[in-house]
């Protein structure tokens, strides 16, 4: 494997869209929410731990999550774990990393990843990530890794490719990128189809750090000046007293916003390999198996279940009896301390979410 290749997992989310299951003492990225046997983390781990040396693997995380990152993954380095001490997007949580990371190696090219993604063929990915990496470690460029899409999701970003200026990386197609469009709505992302011309945006970024500290400094410079001002604290005692004064000096701002749909040097490096961010009830419907009903249930097995259809069905206690009818398209969630019945809807748990904070009940969050 290549000493100046290196993979950044950005681990700080909280998920409250999966609540009452995500919680933030314990989000979506710490949980085992696919009944794979390993969590989103652990698996992101892995699967870039085929691609870069395990020492050049950085996780960025929140202070709270640290015990859960260092359970989950102890092949981690302890020097590798970047703590955040407050929630400022990926922006800020980028910028941090990179500063840091050039510091110990000015040579580096780095694979940005959520910590929280579905994949599937692990060869092809490995293959799209090499070819990105090397492409990249050779050329002045911010790539996005971009997905052909099947169908018109709103769920996700679309890039619009430049498909007059193809380039070919070893068997993968690399485009500029014309535009940037956050999630649109049906008949918007209906259109992008029909064009061609417009890719998932995975999230997931590859570049040399020399370039893309270039390319923030010139876009969010703000963000750059601050984490630059640090290069003579990190990994010294005096870098946590540092980071904490940069995030709170810090604004709130994403990469792709601050960064991305700003720089002349996007470019879209085509995947080859099965990718979904789950980040929705409804995602997780998309993805599971499903009886001849269409539920998907994970319960007691001898549950009682009838003229129920299209549903979500879970609960955490498997000593408990589930006894379920006459509903379709409807998420029926229990946990220990919180039962959850609604539409399956992902708009009705984002309004769920939002009334527990308004009516005191943050407690569950």
């Amino acid at each position: 494997m290549n000493k100046n290749h290196y993979c950044i997992i950005m681990a700080g989310g909280t998920g409250t869209r999966f609540w009452p299951v995500s919680r933030t003492s314990r989000p979506k990225q710490f949980l085992d929410i696919l009944g794979l046997g390993k969590t989103f983390l652990r698996m992101t781990f892995y699967r870039y731990s085929q691609i870069v040396p395990i020492e050049n693997i950085i996780v960025v995380t929140s202070e709270q999550y640290a015990d859960l990152v260092k359970s989950q993954i102890p092949q981690l380095l302890e020097e590798n774990l970047f703590l955040e001490p407050s929630k400022r997007n990926t922006a800020p949580c980028v910028a941090y990393a990179t500063y840091k990371l050039l510091k110990r190696n000015p040579n580096a090219t780095a694979i940005i990843a959520p910590s929280d993604h579905n994949l599937s063929g692990i060869e092809n990915f490995k293959d799209t990530m090499l070819c990105a990496l090397d492409y990249a470690s050779k050329h002045d460029a911010l790539l996005t890794i971009g997905v052909q899409p099947d169908h018109p999701d709103t769920n996700y970003g679309y890039i619009q490719a430049d498909m007059a200026h193809k380039t070919e990386v070893g068997g993968h197609s690399v485009y500029p990128v014309k535009t940037f469009t956050e999630k649109p709505d049906e008949a918007l992302a209906k259109v992008f189809l029909k064009t061609g011309e417009f890719f998932w945006n995975s999230g997931m970024f590859i570049w040399s750090l020399k370039s893309f500290r270039a390319e923030l400094e010139a876009c969010l410079s703000d963000v750059a000046e601050i984490f630059k001002a640090g290069e003579k604290y990190y990994d010294t005692p005096s870098e946590e007293q540092f980071v904490r004064q940069a995030y709170t000096d810090c604004p709130s701002i994403s990469i792709d916003y601050g960064v991305m749909e700003k720089t002349r040097k996007a470019m879209v490096f085509m995947a080859n390999f099965g990718w979904s961010d789950v980040g929705t009830w409804s995602s997780i419907f998309e993805h599971s198996q499903r009886s001849e009903e269409g539920n998907n249930l994970i319960a007691a097995t001898d549950s009682l279940v009838s003229g129920v259809k299209d549903s979500i069905i879970r609960e955490d206690n498997d000593g408990k009896l589930v006894v379920v009818r006459g509903l379709e398209n409807f998420l029926v969630i229990d946990t220990p301390d919180a039962l959850m019945i609604c539409p399956k809807d992902d708009a009705a748990v984002k309004e769920i979410v939002a009334d527990l904070s308004i009516n005191d009940k943050s407690k569950y969050l």
